[in-house]
């Protein structure tokens, strides 16, 4: 008897506590499993990890948290485009992508549909009406309540639940994104919950980690998104560079290959950027080597050149890192072999 007369005095402080001082649940949530409750860090993480992620086709929408329901008509840079099916998305990064220093615009056509973040449909009948999504996409993500689309959940997950005693009431298995977007939406004031762990994510480049607590799952999330982050920097420089590229013309500033900087080699050849994706090399005697360029980004900003029908610039042929820039000089290094390196004068 006075042992059951002890677990009710614990069950009794812990509900008065509970009632009490609610907002201390979010400060220690992880250490106990029956901490998390609806307004918690967690409930967050998990509430935004599973929302519908329209980024996909953000270079047709521009709004990360919705996409568009296909068929869809526009214009897209004044070319006339019907995307009937997502495979019809190539038309339109072939049209965007034909001149990097061009102003690109997407005209769409309304009425039409849209999936927002929290998997509901509607028609939108005007661009007043569409602004008014976007802007409400731009509120959520200076707000940190969009959609974290840079780790993703491997199901099925099992969430365990509980009353505000801390008694256990019974487990959900959770399937699918969308239904753990359901649930997190509905749990009440009165509910609490935990992740029967460890559980499965998988980051933006691929790796698959193991997590094994709440305080995992944020750290986790925290590094995803410092990479995102990184990421998104890394496509504003690849512009920049772009502009710099076509908006000049350069020279071979150094060529340092087996420690030996072959520059003089180049030294009497402007090389022209053109925004179409083509490079020309000229010297004073009109001999021409043509060749194509493209810049990517993935954490780092890409230069990738091919010249051809010549030995001397065919050496120049490789996927280079830009290590630095500035609005006249862009520093490369090879990324095959690291002590081979470029630099891209402009004159």
């Amino acid at each position: 008897m006075k042992k059951l007369k002890i677990i009710t005095g614990i069950a009794l402080m812990a509900i008065l506590g509970f009632t009490s001082c609610q907002s201390e649940i979010d400060d220690v949530q992880g250490e106990n499993p029956n901490t998390n409750s609806a307004n918690s860090t967690t409930a967050s993480n998990l509430k935004r990890t599973s929302m519908y992620d329209g980024s996909f086709d953000d270079f047709l929408d521009g709004a990360s948290c919705s996409s568009i329901l296909l068929p869809v008509t526009g214009k897209v840079n004044g070319v006339q485009v019907s995307i009937l099916t997502q495979a019809d998305y190539l038309q339109v990064i072939s049209i965007l992508g034909q001149f990097n220093n061009d102003q690109d615009t997407v005209v769409l056509q309304f009425p039409l549909r849209v999936r927002l973040s929290n998997y509901t449909e509607t028609t939108v009948n005007s661009q007043t009406e569409y602004n008014a999504i976007l802007n409400a996409c731009t509120s959520a993500e200076t707000s940190g309540q969009d959609a974290i689309s840079s780790v993703n959940i491997s199901f099925p997950i099992t969430i365990l639940t509980y009353n505000l005693s801390l008694l256990q009431t019974g487990s959900v298995v959770i399937t699918s994104e969308q239904q753990l977007y359901t649930y997190m939406s509905n749990v009440s004031s009165t509910e609490l919950f935990s992740v029967n762990y460890p559980i499965s994510v998988t980051i933006s480049d691929g790796t698959k980690i193991t997590v094994s607590s709440d305080a995992e799952l944020q750290s986790t999330i925290t590094a995803s998104l410092k990479t995102e982050a990184a990421m998104a920097e890394a496509v504003q420089n690849s512009k920049k560079i772009e502009t710099i590229l076509v908006n000049g013309k350069f020279k071979v500033d150094s060529f340092v290959s087996a420690g030996v900087n072959s520059a003089t080699s180049y030294k009497d050849f402007t090389i022209d950027f053109a925004n179409n994706l083509s490079i020309t090399a000229i010297n004073l005697l009109s001999t021409t080597v043509n060749g194509t360029y493209a810049v990517s980004s993935q954490l780092d900003v890409f230069l990738k050149l091919n010249f051809s029908g010549n030995a001397t610039f065919n050496l120049l042929n490789n996927n280079w890192k830009v290590t630095s820039f500035t609005a006249t000089t862009i520093s490369l290094q090879s990324t095959t072999n690291t002590a081979v390196t470029l630099v891209l004068k402009q004159i």
